[in-house]
């Protein structure tokens, strides 16, 4: 399976922030407690049953502490593991370890937890050929980490930000409208002219915004909290003319009523801004 790529760089930067803020001046208890050259090995053992993500999160966070650590993982990357699965494991001097434990956690739980929602949400659209995606409500400065969660999920990536894709939404719309009558088209032709290379998708809340947008060419309509009746007769409209997606009130109980409507996409906030964090555990291995 193809993930999200994480640049190295940026990964490398989000793991020195998150270090920052947790160890400030340094980790007072471990420097005054645990022997400078005391060794020993840890491994992470997830609690409850999840789709283990983070690993390569992990391995950088403690990298960026102490480049002879021994980082191990003990499953892939979008496994589904049981509760009690050693998840990975990690060796060296304990000091770096030890600092570094609740940041390599939080990551992995979090990053986990969206992986394991994912998962839930793909599963319970079967063998439908609409693509499950994410949005961009996700937790500042961590939206690479989340959206690579979401891959790793089994679903895919909307655009990662206002820069990739032109998203024509209610407020624009309204901002639009002051312009004069046809708004959708003139939002739609004014995006096209100045940002000719990128795509263009129209958020409709009425099947009369649905007709706008098509007939405004459109790459993209999003079905915006439209009931499963308002959605076919608003495929109908579009008749091929636009990729559709819906999106709104999307639940994880609502989606096999959803899989065969012929949507091309759903996407779904509560991927990423409602997962649980999966419990996750590091056990150190006691000294001889």
């Amino acid at each position: 399976m193809t993930y999200h790529v994480l640049n190295p760089d940026a990964l490398a930067s989000i793991c020195r922030l998150a270090l920052a803020e947790d160890i400030g001046a340094g980790d007072a208890t471990t420097l005054a407690v645990v022997p400078e050259n005391l060794e020993t090995e840890a491994t992470f053992v997830t609690r409850q049953p999840c789709v283990c993500a983070g690993l390569p999160v992990v391995k950088a966070i403690f990298r960026e502490l102490d480049r002879k650590l021994d980082f191990h993982p003990l499953v892939q990357e979008g496994d589904f593991c049981k509760a009690g699965t050693k998840l990975a494991v990690v060796c060296g001097k304990a000091q770096p370890i030890l600092t570094g434990e609740r940041c390599a956690l939080n990551f992995m739980q979090r990053l986990s937890g969206i992986a394991s929602v994912t998962r839930k949400y793909v599963i319970a659209l079967g063998d439908s050929k609409t693509v499950l995606l994410d949005t961009r409500k996700t937790t500042p400065g961590l939206r690479a980490l989340e959206k690579y969660a979401v891959s790793v999920g089994g679903a895919q990536n909307h655009r990662f930000g206002l820069f990739d894709r032109i998203m024509i939404k209610d407020n624009h719309r309204a901002m639009a409208k002051t312009v004069g009558p046809a708004s959708i088209q003139w939002a739609v032709n004014q995006c096209r002219a100045k940002y000719p290379k990128l795509e263009i998708e129209v958020e409709a809340d009425t099947l009369e915004d649905v007709k706008e947008a098509a007939e405004a060419g459109a790459d993209y309509i999003l079905l915006d909290n439209m009931s499963n009746e308002m959605m076919l007769e608003a495929i109908k409209i579009i008749a091929g003319r636009s990729k559709t997606e819906a999106s709104g009130n999307i639940t994880l109980e609502r989606l096999p009523s959803l899989a065969n409507l012929g949507l091309d996409y759903i996407s779904s906030g509560a991927l990423t801004h409602s997962a649980p964090s999966i419990d996750i555990g590091l056990d150190i291995a006691l000294p001889n």
